[in-house]
């Protein structure tokens, strides 16, 4: 004979409630994070599948050490504090090729807006601060890459750094709070000219002066007065200095380093995003 068939599934009270009510969204601190790792795992995959972004962006950060700063060791033209220029010069190249990656990442919202992808992302329930958010950060996966290539350079050249690990996460921290900033002033930029070469034009224009109006090739003791106030109010010049702290040892600011960096790229976020909408238009 064949089995009875089995009881039916008591309906609870909790069930009834679902079919009757729709499931709540979650909220936007939810998404956040999720968000924040979709975006990382994408720029993760676009490196695994072409890594020739990694080789070609690995050559200026190479001769800057090697040329520039092999030759002004043996000049000792600029007061480093005791130690080899090349050390010296190390962090600041770190940062200064995190902030060349960022501050052309609003071309890529830009070409997002032209392929339709934007209008697509905007209207999800997703947060336009998480979308954001989501974008500055894998910025920053991308420069943690290019700052371990500037390592093992700078290694190679003999360079004295660090190799504590939990230094070495501050290190990646402050890469990822830094990278974040200027890839948000790239969106905003991009949020108010709309265009991909009005873009370009402002970030090639703005990118020396940030990198030579900070303390990323020289102490700030030997600018001119108006250069050092020009580095006072330049975030480049606060991870320059939190980077060679963690990695060489030297005199630094980390608690305000950090505290500058994660207040930069609060303020980037909340710029970027209100102007996302107005690249959909």
């Amino acid at each position: 004979m064949s089995e009875a068939p089995a009881a039916p599934h008591a309906v609870s009270g909790d069930d009834i409630g679902l079919l009757v009510r729709p499931p709540q969204a979650r909220a936007g601190w939810r998404l956040l994070p999720a968000r924040v790792g979709a975006m990382c795992a994408v720029e993760l995959q676009k490196l695994r599948h072409d890594r020739t972004e990694l080789y070609t962006r690995a050559v200026q950060p190479a001769l800057w050490l090697l040329i520039f700063g092999q030759t002004f060791t043996r000049i000792r033209a600029i007061p480093t504090g005791g130690i080899p220029y090349v050390d010296y010069l190390a962090p600041g190249i770190i940062a200064q090729s995190a902030m060349f990656i960022a501050i052309f990442y609003g071309i890529m919202i830009i070409w997002e807006r032209d392929a339709g992808v934007l209008s697509k992302l905007l209207v999800t329930p997703t947060p336009r601060s998480a979308l954001i958010t989501g974008k500055a950060f894998a910025a920053g996966v991308k420069s943690l890459v290019q700052a371990a290539v500037v390592l093992v350079i700078a290694a190679l050249l003999g360079v004295a750094l660090t190799w504590n690990p939990l230094k070495l996460l501050g290190v990646a921290v402050i890469v990822v709070l830094g990278s974040a900033f200027f890839s948000c002033l790239s969106m905003t930029i991009a949020g108010i000219v709309l265009s991909r070469d009005r873009l370009m034009g402002i970030g090639q224009a703005i990118t020396m002066p940030l990198f030579f109006g900070s303390n990323a090739l020289y102490p700030v003791s030997v600018m001119p007065g108006w250069l050092q106030a020009v580095s006072e109010a330049n975030p480049l010049s606060y991870e320059v200095d939190a980077l060679r702290g963690l990695l060489l040892g030297t005199p630094h600011h980390l608690t305000a380093d950090f505290l500058v960096l994660l207040v930069a790229a609060a303020l980037g976020i909340t710029a970027a995003s209100a102007l996302l909408g107005r690249l959909a238009r």
